[in-house]
């Protein structure tokens, strides 16, 4: 029986093997004699099926008796018409359907009782060979026909119809007469049977009982009916017959009714369809959450399995420690703490390298400009000048992932093979709520003013609205001066203009790295001011409480060094919230860095353009014009610009506010090459201005949108183990892939990012935020959803690809493995912010671990899942040998 129910059975397709089968079976004289006894077939045509399943042919009863009945039908339309199917072909079952209803057996009628003496003429051997060959063959009915019936040939005709009947039978629908016919109906019956003189006649009739109860003579033997010596009233019984016929040829309701049900079996079959579909995604989805499951839970072991080894590491110090006769703790030489230390850390192959550079005078690692290749790589060209030359420099190297970018980019609808960008730092979150902001009546004016030239400081409305904008969100202690700021068109711009003005060609400015990599662009291209870096680590040395902090002592090492070389650094360079780390300074550390420019006569630039995307509410930002006193005001200059907190990065425009009027009026004469045109000028004033929509409906939702998005990314990273700085401010998150890298160079991270682009997908390496540890790599999370997903599904493919190759370089070279010192991805050491990394491993000892230990606490509610109750019960061997130990000391 079909699954799907009776409502199926009926409109099943017969294949003409199968019809040849169940004609063979129906034209037996057994059955047909059985099929005339009986008034209701039903269990004739079970048998018959159950005979086609053994020959495997899956039908039920009434498909069987409703596939006979439509041939009988189709074989009375073409006999009682003397008409040929449609087309002019001849029907191929026709002769067979016509020697079995024209050879049907007769059956006498007795007047007694009205009963059908059905009994006489089964009686013989016909009846008992029948029965014979049912116990015999074990099948309900016998081959006892004659042999031109078992011959059915179902020649091929010349037709493109491949339908077993040209057109549905109109007898598919039928009509129930009027109650006065079935009256006048059963009195002809009565008085055929009663009072005629034919009584007793023989009279084949075949009775079909259709799957809703409603009963026919047989149609096809009409003629032969009509052959009988005439009855009373037989004629006009016929007649109402004719008449019936009549209507149901003619009903037009019959192919609506076909139609109807056709439809509602595709409609139900495609929704068996998409049910099987939906089952299915559903089993994959389990499965994928299952495969989660069991990677988050070898992590915890992994993790704890660490936290054990460095707590019985810490308790081995202190044994020998008590039974040594020096007080000072040292660590045991046959323990490889080095070893342990730099696997936790997650510093990897990377330190030579770092080495390396940092032994380099620093004019040869100034050679290597923010690019993934070297300058001498390119062939100088003819046409244009040193400068030149340089400037195409920087275009063929950072430009790269960018232009490829732009010309696959990812589309849902058009292109959703093409690249998605993770690299480029844009808020796509909220262009919805920009859009709809920027087109409101009071945005749009054009007056002769905003037509022509302005201040090239900037429209003086503007300017008021920036200081009084800056007063209110960087908490500045008295209302900062519109004769103090300056608006040009975008931050890089400014970048540019400063490092014009307050350096001479070949001076530095200092910067920590890694930072954001467009700066050495946009101070060396008109300037020729070059950078200094401040080198950050991914370790905790020194005063570092956490990984890549920049600290006063980095600052003047790196200082001393570039003066120590003869270069003359005019100023420093600060990004808060950091790109791409996404630190957040603090009050202290921000006056630590100042009151360090001011010793050594240092300008610092402030960025603060990511200052309006803290997302989460417990970080606080810190401006530098919020503080009460600058230990250096005339050589404090701070930025800001709409491009990242508004979502707008293409609208070009940053301002600038400094208390120096001389620096004022000098990047004022700059303003010239950068200023912004008046209608924009005007829009974004009116968008500063309007302090209640940014505070109630635009920063909310940026905060909301931004924080979920911060949340889905992190996620991801931690199922897949990856390491990462959780930072809760920008549009990036700073990755650790450097587990992925066989030997740690930045040959092989420049190698893994071009594998992201083959994959579709755009990071930046952290070479290009010179980086001095390869294997990191920033990740731009404000972005929609589905692109989110997308984009991370295919970085997990990258790196499990990667993943499996180590391996079978691994395998294929045992010796070096133990010895390649890789980061440990699934350290969970700078998975949270607050995480510490340990101290380096060539000052391992008690106090190093105990850190150590401290931080992995902090980092783990492993101490909370595990008592010492339960691990007592768990392992008990290691439990008395931790007593025994502790009891010692």
């Amino acid at each position: 029986m079909d699954f799907r129910g009776k409502k199926y059975e009926r409109g099943s397709n017969w294949s003409d093997p199968e019809v040849v089968e169940l004609l063979q079976l129906w034209a037996d004289e057994s059955v047909q004699m059985e099929l005339e006894s009986c008034l209701r077939n039903q269990h004739v045509f079970n048998r018959i099926a159950e005979v086609l399943r053994e020959k495997g042919i899956h039908r039920t009863g009434d498909q069987c008796r409703e596939k006979i009945k439509k041939m009988k039908l189709e074989y009375r339309r073409i006999k009682d018409n003397s008409k040929a199917p449609r087309g002019g072909r001849t029907w191929k079952f026709y002769e067979v359907m016509d020697r079995v209803l024209t050879s049907r057996p007769a059956l006498a009628y007795s007047s007694l009782s009205g009963s059908m003496m059905a009994q006489q003429v089964l009686q013989g051997s016909m009846v008992e060979g029948y029965h014979h060959q049912f116990a015999s063959s074990a099948l309900p009915f016998g081959h006892s026909q004659h042999p031109e019936l078992m011959e059915i040939k179902c020649e091929e005709v010349n037709s493109d119809e491949h339908c077993l009947t040209p057109e549905p039978p109109p007898s598919m629908s039928y009509q129930q007469g009027s109650p006065e016919e079935h009256e006048m109906e059963r009195a002809f019956l009565e008085r055929a049977q009663n009072d005629s003189p034919i009584s007793r006649v023989e009279v084949p009739i075949e009775t079909s009982v259709s799957p809703s109860g409603f009963s026919e003579p047989n149609m096809a033997n009409s003629s032969r009916i009509q052959n009988v010596v005439p009855r009373p009233g037989f004629s006009a019984l016929h007649r109402l017959r004719k008449k019936r016929k009549g209507q149901r040829v003619r009903d037009p309701l019959d192919d609506l009714l076909l139609k109807t049900l056709t439809s509602q079996r595709a409609m139900e079959e495609r929704f068996l369809q998409m049910e099987e579909r939906r089952f299915q995604r559903d089993l994959d989805v389990e499965e994928r959450r299952m495969q989660l499951e069991q990677r988050r839970f070898e992590l915890e072991r992994e993790h704890e399995f660490r936290m054990f080894n460095v707590f019985a590491q810490m308790l081995s110090i202190l044994k020998q420690s008590h039974s040594g006769s020096s007080s000072s703790i040292a660590v045991p030489r046959g323990l490889d703490f080095s070893q342990a230390l730099s696997e936790i850390a997650g510093m990897g192959g990377g330190g030579g390298d770092l080495q390396e550079m940092r032994a380099r005078p620093l004019g040869e690692r100034r050679v290597d400009l923010h690019g993934f290749c070297n300058p001498s790589d390119f062939q100088r060209s003819p046409y244009l000048s040193a400068r030149g030359n340089i400037a195409n420099i920087f275009r063929g190297s950072t430009e790269e992932g960018y232009k490829a970018y732009h010309a696959d980019k990812y589309d849902e609808d058009k292109n959703p093979n093409g690249i998605i960008n993770f690299g480029t730092s844009e808020n796509k979150l909220c262009f919805d709520l920009m859009s709809k902001r920027l087109t409101q009546t009071d945005m749009n004016l054009m007056e002769p003013p905003l037509l022509q030239y302005p201040d090239w400081k900037g429209h003086m409305f503007l300017r008021e609205e920036v200081a009084r904008f800056l007063t209110y969100y960087c908490k500045a202690p008295a209302p900062l001066k519109a004769e103090n700021v300056i608006v040009l068109n975008g931050c890089g711009s400014l970048f540019s203009a400063l490092a014009t003005v307050l350096c001479d060609p070949g001076e530095a400015v200092l910067i920590a790295t890694p930072f954001y990599g467009g700066i050495t662009q946009s101070v060396f291209l008109y300037g020729n001011v070059k950078l200094v870096y401040a080198y950050l680590d991914s370790k905790i040395t020194g005063t570092s409480t956490r990984p890549f902090q920049l600290t006063v002592e980095k600052l003047e090492k790196a200082l001393q060094d570039a003066r120590a070389e003869g270069v003359t650094v005019r100023a420093l360079i600060l990004l808060n919230p950091q790109n791409p780390l996404g630190d957040i300074y603090s009050l202290s550390e921000l006056r630590d860095y100042l009151e360090f420019a001011k010793r050594h006569e240092l300008h610092v630039i402030v960025d603060e353009i990511y200052m309006l995307s803290v997302f989460d509410e417990s970080a606080t930002f810190h401006s530098v014009l919020g503080m009460d006193r600058l230990p250096d005001p005339q050589r404090t200059h701070v930025m800001w610009g709409i491009s990242k907190d508004f979502a707008v990065s293409g609208i070009r425009f940053g301002t600038l506010y400094t208390e120096n009027q001389d620096v004022a009026n000098a990047v004022a004469s700059l303003c010239y090459f950068h200023g912004v045109c008046g209608p924009v000028q005007h829009k974004v004033a009116q968008l500063l201005r309007d302090r209640d929509w940014i505070n109630q409906v635009y920063l909310r939702a940026n905060h909301a949108r931004l924080k979920a998005a911060h949340t889905y990314v992190t996620d991801e990273l931690k199922t897949l183990g990856v390491p990462f700085l959780n930072r809760n401010a920008g549009f990036f998150v700073w990755i650790d892939f450097r587990k992925y890298l066989k030997t740690g160079t930045f040959e092989e991270e420049l190698l893994l990012w071009r594998r992201f682009l083959d994959n579709k997908v755009l990071l930046s390496c952290g070479k290009a935020f010179e980086c001095s540890e390869p294997g990191w790599f920033r990740i731009i999370f404000a972005d929609k959803t589905h692109r989110l997903q997308l984009g991370m599904q295919r970085i997990r493919k990258v790196l499990e690809e990667r993943e499996q190759e180590i391996l079978a370089e691994e395998k294929e070279q045992p010796c070096q493995s133990d010895q390649d010192g890789k980061a440990d991805s699934t350290d969970e050491v700078i998975f949270v912010s607050r995480h510490q990394e340990p101290a380096s491993a060539g000052s391992s000892n008690l106090g190093d671990l105990i850190g150590l230990l401290q931080q992995q606490m902090r980092s783990s509610d492993w101490l909370q899942k595990n008592t010492a109750e339960q691990f007592a019960q768990e392992k008990p061997e290691i439990y008395d040998v931790f007593t025994k130990l502790v009891g010692k000391q």
